[in-house]
């Protein structure tokens, strides 16, 4: 196998490269960079080009490892077993198995996505060792080992919101997905808006990275964000006028809600615009 960009989605060098190792060294994938910068998506691009499902666990600030592998119902159990209901003598009719126990008994290997891994407890990633090493886990109520008929490829995300325990970070194959630069950016919108006029590629690529450059900026827009605010400049032709025509000295591009999402961000950029015109008098 070897992982290659799609036509939606480019893939830089380096992430082929992290991409193919890790699945030569059957180690997870951990995969860091800033939101939006496509993680996820990265995911999605290998399991359709192995033609192959994809199974996804979004990790929650509440979730527990053994959610992953399986959930035992014992409160509904009891209850059925109140009222006298068919079945409630066979425990395996109240266990609900997780993502790894769905991508551990597929038919063939699948992608399996853990998404967000630094949301979870600082524990989360420990208690997940002995499975992903061993790919089998023990089902005490059933008394049965779940065991991976096929390896899955294993690929972990995280926005770096806390620090990963070090015996988990040395099973993982670790990628840090950098900040498109122009010329990949362009590869990028060429990907989404094939047809889209060179100048306002050109323009609005000017606009995103001046604005990603602003000191003290607390979000700085991200690829999903451009991609976004190029949708909504292509519709509106007084937006796209407004970009053409762009005063530097005005505070927000046209439609800057798709790149701004917060009003200290806002407030930012009018103070940086007000400085400047004060300059030019």
């Amino acid at each position: 196998m070897a992982f290659d960009s799609t036509s939606s989605y480019v893939a830089t060098e380096s992430l082929k490269q992290a991409v193919n190792a890790a699945v030569v060294l059957e180690r997870p994938l951990l995969i860091k960079g800033e939101p939006g910068t496509g993680k996820t998506r990265l995911a999605e691009e290998l399991a359709a080009s192995l033609d192959t499902q994809l199974i996804t666990w979004h990790i929650k600030s509440t979730t527990k490892a053994t959610q992953g592998l399986y959930e035992y119902d014992a409160v509904s159990r009891l209850r059925d077993s109140q009222l006298g209901v068919d079945g409630v003598e066979n425990v395996a009719n109240y266990i609900k198995p997780g993502k790894l126990w769905e991508a551990f008994t597929a038919e063939k290997r699948v992608v399996l996505l853990i998404d967000e891994v630094d949301k979870a407890d600082i524990e989360f990633p420990n208690d997940l060792l002995q499975e992903l090493d061993r790919m089998a886990f023990h089902v005490h109520e059933t008394n049965e080992t779940i065991s991976a008929q096929h390896r899955p490829i294993i690929v972990i995300t995280s926005n770096n919101e806390k620090e990963l325990p070090d015996a988990f970070l040395r099973r993982c194959f670790f990628h840090y997905i950098e900040f498109p630069d122009r010329p990949t950016m362009q590869a990028i919108i060429d990907v989404h808006y094939p047809d889209i006029a060179p100048k306002l590629a050109s323009d609005a690529l000017q606009v995103f990275f001046e604005l990603r450059e602003t000191p003290g900026l607390k979000k700085k827009p991200s690829t999903s964000e451009l991609v976004d605010w190029l949708k909504l400049l292509m519709a509106d032709e007084l937006a796209l006028e407004a970009l053409y025509q762009r005063d530097p000295s005005k505070a927000l591009p046209p439609l800057a809600g798709a790149l701004i999402k917060n009003e200290q961000d806002t407030q930012l950029l009018q103070r940086l615009a007000f400085m400047v015109r004060r300059q030019g008098r």
